[in-house]
């Protein structure tokens, strides 16, 4: 068996770079993260590459399949580019594909869950469909929430989780991002009502800052922070 674990943010900036090296760095097996489409690479100030970043917290094999010069969603980085993206049913078959030679395979998508991908107004959701719909008895396809501490997350998040519910797809849980080290009183309710708004469990809050860590300490410190035992656990 393998699995495809889906990540997606309630919005850019949330800390889904960090929590998808948390889920690499506590997958069990052969691992290997999947950057669909990284934009913001291009000009004098280019933004760090997400699959660089998860590289070098883990070390776990990473690939980005297709890299765009402008910081904007990808189908409008694309066609200021001059760039035709691949379609996101190209996506499903070749993450399919590495997870037949995997045994975790993490996907990384761009901002939330219905930025686009491609052209055709394909997202992240339509891809995670798309993986349910295709993938073989022998893998599992996940879907993982990452959201804010703060104010407003309860809201973003509700949204996510109801949009990937439309579909016919259950989140297997909520990752808050970056847990501030003085947490204030809507971050604290927030901890506690995001299972009870969304319906699903929080599967592991990342201190914020985390991404800063050497890679020994990254990999040592990532199972603590995943809190609500073995069956919700990423690597097992």
């Amino acid at each position: 068996m393998s699995r495809v674990v889906i990540v997606t943010g309630t919005d850019t900036g949330v800390g889904k770079t960090v929590a998808v090296a948390a889920l690499a760095a506590t997958a069990r097996g052969r691992v290997l993260v999947v950057k669909p489409v990284q934009t913001g690479i291009g000009g004098p100030d280019p933004e760090p590459r997400d699959a660089r970043t998860v590289e070098a917290l883990t070390g776990a094999a990473c690939r980005e399949l297709v890299a765009l010069d402008d910081p904007l969603a990808p189908d409008t980085a694309a066609r200021r580019q001059g760039v035709a993206l691949p379609p996101v049913s190209e996506h499903v078959r070749a993450v399919l594909g590495m997870a037949a030679e995997h045994d975790v395979v993490v996907v990384e998508g761009a901002g939330g869950l219905l930025v686009r991908l491609d052209a055709d107004g394909g997202t992240l959701l339509d891809l995670a469909v798309g993986l349910v719909d295709a993938a073989p008895p022998d893998v599992t396809v996940e879907v993982v929430v990452v959201a804010r501490a703060g104010l407003g997350t309860l809201n973003h998040t509700a949204l996510t989780v109801e949009a990937l519910r439309a579909r016919g797809v259950e989140p297997l849980g909520v990752v808050v991002g970056a847990w501030p080290e003085r947490p204030g009183l809507a971050e604290r309710c927030n901890r506690d009502d995001l299972p009870r708004v969304t319906g699903v469990p929080l599967l592991a809050v990342v201190p914020e800052g985390a991404g800063a860590l050497p890679r020994a300490e990254f990999v040592a410190a990532a199972p603590a922070w995943f809190d609500l035992g073995l069956r919700s656990r990423p690597g097992v």
